[in-house]
C-alpha cells in the first residue's frame, strides 16, 4: 500500500470515529434523492464510474474529466405540491482535476396560517430548502480516485431561515476486470447560527459503503450498497405496533428473537440494484432498499414498498432518464433527469 492509499484509508476510517452518530433533523434534506438515476437504482450512493454527472452529488470520487463540459437538469414530482429541482455542469482543468457545480431547490408547497383554534384568514407562507455544491474530483492512479464536495445549505420557512456548512469525502478503487468499490462520508460539518432554542441543529451525517461489477460476457452491473454505516440499529419502535409484536389474547408483547432483531438490522442497511444496456440507446434499472421498505410499509398492504425502477433513453445527443420509487402504497415520486454533453453541439 502506497503512501497516497494509506493516508486515503485513513481519513476515511477515521471519519467512522469522529462522526459515529446518526444525525437526522432539520437538514435531512441534504441525502435526499434527485437524480433520475440513482433513484432508480435504490436511491443512494451508487459506485459506478463513468461520465454521468447525476453520481457525483452523492460520491465525489466518482468526478472525473469525462464530465468536462457535461450538464444535467433533474425534477423530482414528490408528493402533492412538493418538488424538487436541480442543475449540474462539469468542468476539467489539467492540472487542478474535475469539478462539479450542482444547485439544489426543494419547494415544499404553501401552508396556510391558522390561529390555536383552527381559525385561518386564508393567507399562506412557503416552505423551502436550498443546497449549493462545488465538489472536486481526482484520479490517483490507474486504480484509485478521491474526492470532495464542500456544500452550502439553506432553510426558508416563513420568515426565518437557518444556514449550514458540510462537506462530502470519499475514495474509490476499481479495477481491470470491472469491480468498484467505493466509500463515502457524507454530511461533516455544522450549522453557521444556533436555532431557536440556542442550540446548533446537527446535520445528517452518514457514511456508505458500496461496490459494483460490470460482467464481462453480459451487458449488465449489479449494485450491492451497505448504508448507514456510522450506525448499527436502524429499526424504528412503533408505539401502535403495527408489526404485530402485540398478543391480543394475553395482553402481553411478544419479543422477537435476538436472531430476528439482527437479520433485520443486518438486511436495513442493504441496497441492491442493477442496470443492463439493451443496445446503444436504452437502458434498464432496477433497485430494492430493505431499510425503506422496512420503515414505510404498511402492516395489510405492504406492495412493492423498497422497490424502483427506471429506463435511460439516448435521443439525439441528449440523454433521457426516468424513475420511479415505491416509497408508500398511496403514491409514489417521479423522478426525471436529463444530460447532454455540450462540446456535441460545437461545429466541427
Amino acid at each position: 500500500m502506497n503512501r497516497r492509499t494509506y493516508i486515503l484509508v485513513l481519513l476515511l476510517v477515521s471519519m467512522i470515529t469522529v462522526f459515529g452518530q446518526d444525525q437526522n433533523g432539520t437538514y435531512s434534506f441534504l441525502n435526499s434523492t434527485n437524480s433520475a438515476r440513482v433513484a432508480a437504482l435504490g436511491g443512494t450512493s451508487i459506485p459506478i464510474y463513468d461520465s454521468d454527472i447525476q453520481l457525483t452529488t452523492y460520491n465525489p470520487s466518482l468526478i472525473n474529466s469525462d464530465i468536462d463540459n457535461n450538464m444535467a437538469l433533474s425534477y423530482v414530482d414528490y408528493y402533492r405540491d412538493i418538488n424538487f429541482g436541480t442543475i449540474q455542469y462539469g468542468k476539467t482543468f489539467e492540472k487542478a482535476g474535475s469539478f462539479v457545480g450542482t444547485l439544489q431547490f426543494h419547494n415544499y408547497g404553501r401552508f396556510y396560517y391558522a390561529e390555536e383554534n383552527g381559525y385561518q384568514d386564508g393567507s399562506t407562507f412557503t416552505v423551502s430548502d436550498y443546497m449549493f455544491n462545488v465538489g472536486w474530483g481526482r484520479m490517483l492512479n490507474d486504480n484509485w480516485t478521491i474526492g470532495a464536495n464542500l456544500k452550502f445549505a439553506g432553510i426558508q420557512y416563513e420568515n426565518s431561515s437557518a444556514f449550514a456548512l458540510a462537506v462530502d469525502v470519499a475514495g474509490t478503487y476499481m479495477t481491470s476486470d470491472g469491480w468498484c468499490l467505493s466509500l463515502a462520508a457524507r454530511n461533516i460539518g455544522y450549522e453557521l447560527y444556533k436555532n431557536y432554542e440556542g442550540e446548533h441543529s446537527k446535520l445528517p451525517f452518514r457514511m456508505q459503503l458500496g461496490m459494483s461489477k460490470k460482467l464481462e460476457h453480459l451487458p449488465f452491473t449489479f449494485i450491492i450498497v451497505y448504508d448507514n454505516l456510522q450506525k448499527w440499529n436502524l429499526s424504528y419502535n412503533d408505539p401502535l405496533d403495527l408489526e404485530g409484536n402485540y398478543d391480543p389474547l394475553s395482553g402481553q408483547i411478544v419479543e422477537k428473537s435476538k436472531i430476528d432483531k439482527f437479520a433485520k438490522n443486518f438486511f436495513s442497511h442493504f441496497v441492491f440494484a442493477g442496470e443492463m444496456n439493451v443496445g446503444k440507446n436504452l437502458v434498464l434499472r432496477l433497485g430494492y432498499n430493505y431499510g425503506l421498505r422496512q420503515n414505510l410499509k404498511t402492516p395489510t398492504k405492504k406492495g412493492a414498498v423498497g422497490l424502483s425502477y427506471g429506463v435511460g433513453i439516448r435521443v439525439y445527443k441528449f440523454n433521457i432518464s426516468y424513475s420511479r420509487s415505491e416509497m408508500h402504497i398511496y403514491g409514489s415520486p417521479n423522478y426525471i433527469t436529463i444530460t447532454t454533453n455540450l462540446d456535441s453541439f460545437k461545429k466541427h
